[in-house]
């Protein structure tokens, strides 16, 4: 019972100890973690997701729909114990005047994407309920194995799933419902819009 009293959470501090250019590392219940390295499939659907969204990151007003600002692995502050990276984090332009300078960004995302690797489990369970606790209106989870995209939306009861796809499937996946969206382009199928 000593030991358990014992036990120092890693801190902020402790993450922003870590020099720049080797901070690959998250908080995640008050534990320093160091992300794994990303499988070609894993960062081949980042990529594509981001540029999917592209439309959205710009003002509102114009032919795109607008309105978003979006990040890739940035480090934001949910909680002194809880600091992640998520694969991709957006926040409405309306919350936010401009993408923060300062590390860790601290103004809560409004959309949140994780792709499923060897943190399968903290991204189902873990980091969802740090997401729902600091009201992350949207979460998205795409698995490359499975060729899966999964879309949850915010409830006080917690997160509810609103969409599952698989990659033959063409989604309007909510916030981004303005433009449909063919699953299999996340998994390197050509986009027939391209």
């Amino acid at each position: 019972m000593g030991d358990a009293a014992n036990i120092r959470l890693a801190t902020l501090a402790d993450l922003l100890a870590i020099p720049e250019g080797e901070r690959r590392h998250e908080i995640l219940d008050g534990t320093l973690i160091e992300k794994e390295a990303a499988s070609g499939r894993h960062g081949g659907a980042q990529v594509r997701i981001a540029r999917r969204l592209g439309p959205y990151d710009r003002r509102p007003g114009g032919r795109h729909p607008g309105g978003w600002w979006f990040a890739t692995e940035v480090e934001i502050l949910f909680e002194e114990s809880q600091v992640f990276r998520p694969d991709l984090a957006g926040w409405r332009r309306e919350h936010l005047a401009e993408l923060p300078a300062e590390v860790p960004v601290t103004v809560r995302p409004d959309f949140v994407c994780e792709i499923l690797s060897t943190n399968r489990r903290s991204d189902l369970i873990r980091k969802k309920r740090v997401y729902h606790r600091h009201r992350v209106g949207h979460y998205w989870i795409v698995d490359p194995a499975e060729e899966t995209l999964a879309v949850h939306r915010w409830h006080e009861d917690g997160y509810v799933e609103i969409l599952v796809a698989d990659r033959d499937e063409k989604v309007r996946a909510e916030p981004f419902d303005a433009l449909a969206l063919r699953v299999g382009v996340l998994f390197g199928e050509d986009d027939d819009d391209d």
